[in-house]
């Protein structure tokens, strides 16, 4: 695959969006008969004289949504090109629908260790207290071990309480900061805990039973999260959820909100998605990275697999973890990687996951010396939506360290310390990637551990907290948009001014990438692709010429393909 071609049919769609119409092209196909679900943004912010207009159309106000000076409304399809023409109005959206991502696999312990930490809190000099982390997602149930800390809860979905019907999102709060109170374990690597246990959680619940939720949901728990900030100390928003991006960042309203929170001085983590394997654009997986994650604004983590062993050495990028760049704007992540294949956590009894999948229960065995018990309170999943609360917790951690310091600051120190020397394919007849292959279909799947797929590394937690770098304040840490040259086909990295990234920090030719790191002359690029040989900002990416990255294969889940999983 060339990577010329990948970049030319990601920016090819940014024509898809004319600047003359003020109406997204889903809205235009609509049956003029239909009532249309959509979310309007305004040049000036909400204003009664505007509502009133809409009102008169026909329209219905659902919500307000002023973080991103828009609101949410039902108004018949037949009207929406008669309200484009007012001059208030700047644009029409589908309030579109997104989901949360997870799957099956078989119990993994090794990826606690894997981070640079145990699993006893009281080796621990940092564990969260204080630090409120919001989670957006299906909601927060009773587990024992985050009794007591799920300090406020409220529902965006019509008709569902704040409790976790689908499962999800208990399990991605136990992943953030969860005790591990009722996991005994044989000894402290087999208890089943979060990386921050005694953070508060706030339960914002956006998704319903399924899973399933709409932009307006989260816009509206991310709006909330932003007014409740002061009240919780929240200094971090986890986003195990995603949709396909349609547009540039600039004009999503997912986006926009997510930028807004991120400018409130709150640390926003989003999963990748998990579509690596989508060929369906002729790509390879490569620029399917999920709104809200294309923004610049937000770490965007993508999926390792642990392989279940307590070392770092072995563990290995899967197949299915969305890749950079993103569509339209060409935004280079993830930004960072981070254990999510067949990770354990807290288990919702009675959810919609657990009754599909009731073979991911962890046994009472593997993490209860005592044994006995009735039923199981630990579960596993897969996917970017694991991966990402573990870098909630991180961020967490960090803010309980060093708190007067910005999001910009916390996404400089995790994508700085993150792991870079990913393990070498010995096997390979060319190193630099390994394959997983489709039990059930045969599908053969390539993993490289090019800046696309890994962005800045492996995040490791204890690199991080022992840190003595301090990243400047006030300058911004956007991750840097791909550009490429069409004549010589060489990569440049884009990065604007006032950014923390520089020569000293991340993308600098010393710190993050090395001095000898090349992407390979015959692996995914072509011979001719050296990254980012110049950056806009004047100083030399110097990526030399013997090294690629490390090695892949995976245990899998991807939605929404049907993947099957294997060993």
């Amino acid at each position: 695959m060339n990577l010329l071609r990948t970049l030319v049919v990601l920016a090819a769609c940014s024509g898809c969006l004319t600047a003359a119409s003020k109406i997204a092209p889903e809205l235009e196909r609509l049956d003029t008969a239909a009532a249309a679900d959509v979310i309007v943004q305004f040049r000036d912010g909400v204003t009664a004289g505007v509502h009133e207009r809409i009102a008169a159309s026909g329209g219905v106000l659902r919500r307000s949504l002023d973080l991103i000076h828009g609101a949410h409304y039902q108004i018949p399809a037949a009207r929406l090109a008669e309200l484009a023409l007012d001059p208030e109005i700047e644009f029409i959206h589908p309030n579109r629908a997104v989901e949360a991502s997870d799957f099956s696999g078989t119990m993994d312990y090794g990826w606690m260790s894997t981070l640079g930490l145990t699993s006893n809190t009281q080796a621990l000099p940092w564990n969260g207290r204080g630090i409120g982390v919001a989670v957006i997602d299906s909601g927060i149930g009773n587990h024992p071990d985050i009794l007591g800390r799920v300090v406020y809860n409220q529902s965006f979905v019509p008709n569902e309480g704040s409790n976790d019907q689908y499962g999800h999102g208990t399990h991605v709060a136990g992943l953030i900061g969860g005790s591990g109170s009722m996991s005994t374990g044989w000894n402290d690597f087999y208890t089943v805990r979060g990386i921050a246990p005694s953070v508060n959680l706030i339960n914002l619940k956006a998704l319903d039973l399924n899973g399933q939720g709409t932009d307006s949901q989260v816009i509206a728990a991310i709006q909330a999260a932003v007014a409740l900030q002061s009240r919780y100390n929240i200094r971090v928003i986890n986003l195990s959820l995603g949709r396909p991006v349609v547009g540039p960042y600039a004009n999503d309203p997912l986006c926009q909100a997510v930028q807004q929170a991120w400018k409130a001085g709150i640390v926003v983590v989003v999963a990748a998605g998990n579509q690596g394997r989508n060929n369906s654009a002729g790509t390879y997986g490569y620029g399917t990275i999920a709104a809200p994650g294309n923004s610049p604004y937000v770490i965007t983590v993508g999926a390792m697999n642990s392989a279940g062993t307590l070392s770092r050495i072995d563990d290995k990028m899967t197949s299915y973890s969305s890749k950079g760049p993103t569509a339209f704007d060409l935004i280079v992540k993830p930004d960072l990687v981070a254990p999510g294949n067949q990770v354990a956590s807290l288990l919702q009894s009675g959810s919609t996951l657990d009754k599909s999948y009731p073979g991911n229960a962890a046994p009472t065995s593997a993490y209860s010396y005592k044994g006995g018990s009735s039923g199981s309170e630990y579960f596993q999943l897969s996917g970017t939506s694991m991966a990402a609360p573990i870098v909630s917790g991180a961020a967490a951690l960090l803010l309980q360290q060093n708190p007067r310091w910005t999001p910009d600051q916390v996404k400089a120190l995790l994508m700085l310390t993150a792991d870079k020397t990913f393990p070498a394919a010995s096997t390979q007849a060319v190193p630099g990637f390994t394959t997983a292959t489709d039990p059930v279909t045969g599908t053969v799947y390539t993993s490289y551990y090019d800046i696309f797929t890994v962005g800045a590394g492996y995040v490791d937690i204890a690199a991080a907290l022992g840190s003595k770098v301090d990243p400047p304040a006030g300058l911004s840490a956007l991750s840097p948009s791909a550009t490429v040259n069409a004549a010589t086909g060489a990569v440049t990295l884009v990065i604007a001014n006032n950014i923390v990234w520089g020569s000293n920090i991340v993308w600098g030719s010393n710190i993050v990438w090395g001095s000898n790191v090349l992407l390979g002359s015959n692996i995914v690029w072509g011979s001719n692709i050296v990254w980012g040989s110049t950056t806009a900002s004047g100083f030399n990416i110097v990526w030399g010429s013997n090294i690629v990255w490390g090695s892949s294969a995976d245990v899998t889940e991807a939605t929404p393909l049907t993947v099957n999983g294997e060993q």
